[in-house]
């Protein structure tokens, strides 16, 4: 700006400088005309340096931005590997406890299926007699109808009931690490003439105490490992009120589950 402003005055000078010669009209309007020209130019310099000037400030701005939009990517970029790697670590160690866990599954369903085979085995000659022998939800039932273990009515076991439960026991006291719910159910016929016992509640609960019993008194198993419970009409296998269906619900169901400790552990472990 400055040097256009000195070419400028430069050039006026001259023109005063000039003026003491006597010039020609031609040569006086062409140097008229060699002045408007300069004084033209200069204002296109002048606008010319403005605009260069705004873009400059222009390119700097938009080069702060790009600066600070790079360093908050470089930033975002810097904490999202981090938690990346955080997420990686995470999940690999939750895969090794997935593996934990479905290897422990497959030992118990292992486990499982061989318990279910020997008892079938061993109780092969009561299966005519209305014992059968399945896996639900990870767990062997034992089921006993009520007349292989007990007259009608009864509470006590008779004696082909008792040979059932001595061949059942003779497996279960090997296998220490299963537990054993036994659970009386009835059907949906009141109880008459029965003496003490009141109805299907007590029926059931006194015909898997009777069991339990035979169990821990007579083949000797641990008693911590039984437990004792009457379910009564309420889980019937068949609801139809046929005598058929009446029969399959009057039973005595043996709940082989195996101890899980080492899968609670794992599970609850941090």
């Amino acid at each position: 700006m400055m040097k256009i402003k000195f070419l400028l005055l430069a050039a006026c000078m001259g023109l005063m400088l000039h003026s003491c010669v006597v010039l020609s009209p031609k040569k006086h309007k062409a140097l008229l005309a060699s002045v408007d020209s300069l004084k033209s130019r200069t204002v296109n310099l002048e606008t010319e340096l403005a605009a260069l000037q705004s873009d400059t400030a222009r390119l700097h701005r938009e080069m702060r931005e790009l600066q600070g939009n790079f360093n908050t990517l470089n930033s975002n970029y810097n904490a999202s590997s981090s938690q990346v790697s955080k997420l990686s670590g995470d999940l690999q160690k939750r895969e090794a406890r997935l593996r934990e866990v479905e290897d422990i599954l497959r030992k118990r369903d292992e486990a499982t299926n061989a318990l279910k085979n020997k008892l079938q085995q061993a109780l092969l000659g009561f299966q005519q007699s209305g014992l059968s022998v399945d896996i639900r939800n990870g767990k062997v039932y034992v089921s006993l109808t009520d007349k292989l273990l007990f007259p009608s009515g009864s509470i006590v076991i008779d004696e082909k009931g008792k040979q059932a439960l001595k061949q059942l026991a003779a497996v279960m006291s090997k296998e220490t690490d299963i537990n054993m719910a036994v659970e009386g159910h009835t059907d949906n016929q009141r109880v008459v003439n029965l003496g003490q016992i009141k109805d299907n509640w007590d029926l059931s609960v006194l015909r898997a105490t009777s069991v339990s019993r035979y169990l821990t008194e007579v083949e000797k198993i641990d008693p911590q490992r039984i437990t004792a419970t009457g379910k009564g009409e309420f889980q019937p296998i068949d609801a139809a009120s046929t005598p058929e269906a009446r029969a399959k619900n009057r039973r005595i169901e043996i709940v082989l589950t195996p101890k899980l400790d080492e899968l609670y552990n794992l599970i609850n472990a941090k």
